[in-house]
């Protein structure tokens, strides 16, 4: 399973740089950086640890000079960019094919009859990081030369080195680096070939997409060490980066490890779809391996083998909402249902107040609670595992925990997050407090307050009050309250609807009254298992966000018809978060539209006809994954994190719905 491009993608550096690729090691670490072999971003390394699992993520191997020697000739096969804007050395010239096996990315430098290979991968469970050189064809030995630059810190931070001074220890098979007194050591190590201490700091490394979001775009880093190595045809040298003080330096094996989990894999998803479904696209088995980075470890002591979601590379920590939104599609959708039933089990632990926690901080600490929809889909997520596997068991471990939840938005939670006796309708919201998945917040400015009762949250209760209810006959317990308690959220929906636009509101009773803003919200009203809207409702919803929001990769945050419409996403903080939900499109989006066509036009070949695009996206940003966000208007250019969790989650669980 391969995706590759050859000289008319990685000969022009435009190109090259604006598609990169990602390792992960289940962990919350991870490796990443462009085709060229250009830094373009702070997020990008060959080993961001994380020193503090799921989170701690700290940057420890920036990047890996290479210049070889053949027949005579000097070969710089690295690029950079510096702080005056010159590109030098121009090493991606030389890059004749870049692929992805799986998820490992492979260059191929040709230079004179050479061929030269590079594969990046990362050891599971571990923070090491494993690059593999091959000589896979030549007439004489190549000499291999690789410059170790180094760093050490927060992976959204940068380094003005200011004669930073590490200490660099010696070793048999490489080096050992502490970064200052108290600080995790890390190893530089190769299974063959010579080292050379050298330190000596490079300045002015040139950062253009953080340029483009209005960061700091210079940096530094240190020189830590030098390798030489000699190849002859058919030889592979390991250079290997790791917090652990003897990990496995045998390339072969690691590699070999590596390549038979994702097979495992792609077999799982195969074996738990239906007998008669066929093989699964190329590009959805991408698909299923894009999955499994975002699954990391998060142990607890009383759940030792916990598993959470990160929401997205590179910067994005494991949030609740993005979690239970995603658990479906990650998880269930490729088999791996003893991943989701430990992702569920773990959140419960998390529960305070009737709440899930809205996000974990990176420096791990209490988690944060301000979200209003993160808790009303973990119910769906628990509906769709429990669809999944009549597990009767967790869903009696669960049960109290969910209707705990239900007893406090009934008398209330944080943030004014309550039900109205009037309707039977949840209200929320405070000024100042972004809680709906429309969070952007700049300083004091809430871009999208969305106070009130906003119809993606109520079409979750009512959802979470249906599915309570059935859950409760399941187990023999009283169900007729939360039937009573749908019923008259059912009665009182009716308030969303407005007959003269012929679509939703898309918030009821904000301090501002009833807002008719075309948005995509109301899209889950439809989409999700219980509806609450008539099926001419449903098909007027879906009609709507077809003409108006819907594209090639999701759903539109907002009519382009509206004044408030921002059709590009960039620019500074300020900038970037006013357009964030105020035009810019979704691509998780898309799998409620999907299922929402599906549900109204019974046609899966038409519905999958709207994934299809995905397809090629692939390889246009975070190759072998789904971008966060694009701009609204054509041609609709990738924005945001390179691989988001809930897109892929999203795309996989449409697709597989579409299946018929």
């Amino acid at each position: 399973m391969c995706m590759e491009f050859g000289r008319e993608i990685c000969g022009y550096l435009n190109t090259a740089e604006s598609r990169e690729w990602l390792v992960t090691n289940g962990i919350g670490g991870y490796a990443s950086g462009t085709v060229a072999g250009l830094l373009t971003r702070r997020y990008h390394g060959l080993l961001v640890a994380a020193l503090q699992p799921p989170l701690g993520r700290t940057l420890l191997l920036a990047k890996l000079d290479e210049t070889v020697l053949y027949d005579h000739h000097s070969y710089p096969l690295n690029t950079n960019r510096w702080a005056d804007g010159n590109v030098s050395p121009h090493g991606y010239q030389h890059i004749e094919r870049f692929a992805l096996e799986g998820t490992i990315p492979v260059w191929q430098f040709a230079v004179a009859d050479a061929l030269l290979e590079k594969r990046v991968w990362m050891q599971q469970g571990a923070n090491t990081t494993y690059v593999q050189y091959t000589l896979s064809r030549a007439t004489q030995p190549l000499d291999l030369q690789l410059k170790a630059l180094v760093n050490y810190r927060d992976y959204h931070g940068d380094t003005q080195s200011h004669d930073w001074h590490m200490f660099l220890a010696t070793l048999a098979n490489g080096i050992c680096i502490t970064a200052y007194p108290g600080a995790t050591p890390f190893y530089l190590l190769s299974d063959s070939g010579s080292v050379s201490p050298i330190h000596n700091w490079y300045y002015g490394f040139d950062l253009a997409i953080e340029r483009y979001r209005g960061l700091k775009d210079k940096e530094d880093h240190l020189h830590a060490a030098t390798w030489e190595v000699t190849l002859h045809p058919g030889e592979s040298f390991t250079f290997v980066a790791s917090t652990e003080e003897q990990p496995n330096l045998q390339g072969e094996t690691a590699l070999k490890l590596r390549r038979t989990q994702e097979q495992k894999l792609i077999e799982i998803a195969k074996v738990y779809r239906p007998v008669d479904s066929g093989e699964l696209p190329t590009w959805i088995n991408h698909l299923v391996l894009a999955a499994d980075q975002f699954i990391v470890d998060r142990n607890l002591p009383e759940e030792p083998d916990g598993k959470t979601i990160i929401a997205g590379y590179h910067w994005f920590s494991d949030w609740g909402r993005d979690t239970m939104i995603s658990l479906p599609g990650l998880t269930i959708s490729t088999g791996r249902l003893e991943v989701a039933r430990s992702i569920l089990r773990t959140f419960a632990k998390y529960v305070d107040e009737g709440m899930l926690p809205n996000r974990f901080p990176d420096a791990g600490e209490q988690p944060e609670y301000n979200t209003v929809d993160a808790t009303l889909w973990y119910f769906e997520a628990v509906r769709a595992y429990y669809s999944a596997t009549d597990d009767d068991h967790l869903l009696a471990e669960l049960f109290g925990v969910l209707a705990d939840i239900i007893s406090w938005h009934c008398r209330g939670t944080r943030y004014n997050i309550h039900l109205d006796p009037a309707d039977g309708l949840l209200h929320a919201g405070v000024a100042g407090v972004q809680l709906t998945w429309m969070d952007a917040k700049v300083g004091d400015w809430v871009v999208t307050p969305r106070i009130g009762k906003p119809i993606e949250v109520n079409a979750l209760w009512y959802n979470a009050l249906r599915t309570m209810a059935t859950f409760a006959r399941q187990l023999g317990k009283p169900h007729q309250e939360y039937q009573a308690m749908a019923d008259r959220a059912l009665a009182r929906f009716s308030r969303f609807w407005h007959d003269g636009l012929g679509y939703c509101y898309d918030v009821l009773d904000s301090p501002d009254g009833d807002d008719s803003t075309l948005r995509p919200n109301q899209i889950f009203a439809v989409s999700l298992p219980e509806s609450p809207l008539t099926s001419d409702q449903q098909r007027k919803v879906v009609d709507v966000c077809g003409r108006m929001l819907l594209t090639s990769h999701g759903l539109r945050s907002l009519s382009p018809d509206d004044p408030q419409y921002q059709g590009t996403y960039g620019g500074d903080q300020y900038h970037r978060d006013a357009a964030y939900h105020q035009g810019t499109v979704w691509g998780w989006l898309l799998g409620a539209f999907v299922q929402a066509h599906l549900r109204v036009y019974q046609n899966p070949q038409q519905a999958r006809q709207f994934l299809e695009p995905m397809a090629n996206h692939l390889t246009a940003h975070g190759i072998g994954s789904l971008s966060e966000i694009f701009d609204g208007d054509v041609p609709m250019t990738p924005r945001g994190c390179i691989a988001q969790a809930w897109t892929v989650a999203e795309v996989l669980r449409a697709w597989l719905a579409a299946e018929g």
